[in-house]
């Protein structure tokens, strides 16, 4: 069995038939512009990439970053779609390379979208309370495994897809295609079972299980294969996600260094050393001629150009084993500079991400997330118990609910009488917020800060 590009691209939507575009948009511009016009996109602009809470104008945050991220991907969907369509004619018919170039572009613009404040520790934060902080009390009465690892593992990538089709508590979600979700979706499988040997597509999980049906119908309609048929829900890649993630790849490793060196947290004879082989026309003296700025600027582009170029190519010459479900890399891991990408990252992990001024901000996070977590969960379990029975009152847990956005409880502010989805509404309720807005409700919550 083969995927194949014809059901691959078809633009389906939850709950629409297919009809005739009667717009001057594409059905993939669409989603494009409705992810940048969404709440939750905005919100990325004060949300941590690599540096929390920076006072630098150079450093990126995760908007800035998804944006770039996002106009990497478009090339990547340009450069592959144009050939494609060399190889495969009758597709000429059905779209241009421009419509490829659109899925992969929105699908790297919300990539991010499902993350929490503080970065990726605040995935951890999530996972923790959970795991072996005061959550840990509710697993009791979650005694579903498939649920409980949702929220010990909680995944910022799952919460994504979960924004993208329950978008501010309307159902219909942001509508987009189902190629774009498809695209999104680097981790097509449920969260477990966990398996050993685990390929690319199974590092993390894609989606809760109160997403399940909705992401088997993405899985059904598109013709996504199932990868180990072990009645697990557990699929190959969608093809295009491979160029979504080549061009996270691309961003994070070269654009986290940068920051670094614009911090100068790392030296520039790094640069100089592992950045100028991916020039491809070097002169010396017009390079020792520009400011430190140009200077960076020139070899980020240079390297960012080079990889995306050659992950293009790379693609295409495994386009049929992607196709049947067989390949089972990530692109940049075939690049002929890996090597140098793998220095690039460890250079970084070690003189950025470790740095004390963001492990100081990271730790300090995970004490404000459980917090929130911890006041939220309880104020919503005790107005479940106060609606059920109307003797009971909890002046502070109802005062606290008043504070939480109708979306993230339930119509009326009736709560969900199932306690695995009150807390998954707390978790996308905390995740949504920026890194500003968790330390500040954070604050006054806890009597800190008032006014």
């Amino acid at each position: 069995m083969t995927m194949n590009w014809p059901q691959l691209l078809k633009p389906y939507r939850f709950n629409q038939t297919l009809q005739d575009n009667v717009t001057s948009r594409t059905e993939f511009e669409r989603d494009f512009d409705r992810v940048v016009f969404s709440e939750s996109f905005r919100k990325l602009q004060d949300k941590t990439q690599v540096i929390p809470l920076p006072e630098n104008d150079f450093v990126h945050n995760r908007l800035t970053h998804s944006l770039e991220t996002s106009s990497v991907g478009r090339s990547l969907g340009r450069k592959v779609a144009e050939a494609l369509l060399l190889k495969y004619p009758a597709l000429q018919h059905e779209l241009s390379s421009y419509d490829i170039g659109c899925i992969v572009a929105a699908a790297c613009l919300s990539h991010d979208i499902g993350n929490p404040p503080f970065g990726h520790s605040g995935e951890d934060a999530i996972r923790e309370y959970f795991l072996n902080g005061k959550g840990n009390a509710l697993k009791k009465e979650i005694n579903n495994p498939k649920q409980w690892e949702d929220l010990t593992n909680f995944e910022g990538n799952a919460n994504g897809f979960k924004i993208l089709c329950n978008y501010s508590g309307n159902e219909k979600g942001l509508r987009l295609t189902y190629p774009t979700l498809a695209a999104f979706s680097k981790y097509p499988k449920e969260s477990l079972p966990n398996y050993s040997d685990k390929k690319v597509g199974e590092k993390k999980f894609g989606f809760f299980q109160s997403e399940v049906s909705y992401f088997t119908d993405v899985a059904q309609k598109l013709g996504l294969l199932n990868l180990r048929n072990d009645g697990n829900l557990n699929w190959c890649r969608y093809p295009l996600a491979f160029l979504v993630e080549a061009a996270d790849d691309i961003c994070y490793s070269i654009i986290d260094f940068e920051d670094g060196l614009n911090l100068k947290w790392i030296d520039l004879n790094y640069a100089k050393e592992l950045l100028i082989p991916f020039v491809e026309f070097y002169d010396e003296n017009k390079f020792e001629q520009m400011t430190l700025e140009g200077q960076i600027g020139f070899l980020r582009a240079s390297a960012i150009d080079s990889l995306t170029n050659e992950l293009a190519v790379i693609f295409m010459q495994n386009e049929e084993a992607i196709l049947n479900g067989t390949f089972d890399k990530s692109l940049i891991k075939l690049s002929s500079k890996i090597h140098l990408v793998e220095k690039i990252k460890a250079i970084t992990k070690e003189k950025v991400y470790k740095n004390r001024v963001v492990l100081e901000i990271e730790a300090a996070g995970f004490e404000v997330i459980s917090g929130l977590l911890h006041i939220c969960i309880k104020a919503l379990n005790q107005h479940n118990e106060a609606h059920l029975d109307n003797t009971k009152i909890f002046y502070q847990s109802k005062k606290v609910v008043e504070l939480i956005p109708e979306q993230f409880i339930g119509k009326h502010k009736i709560p969900n009488p199932d306690l695995y989805t009150r807390v998954m509404k707390i978790c996308e309720f905390i995740s949504g917020m920026t890194d500003k807005a968790a330390i500040g409700f954070y604050r006054k919550l806890k009597g800190i800060q008032l006014g």
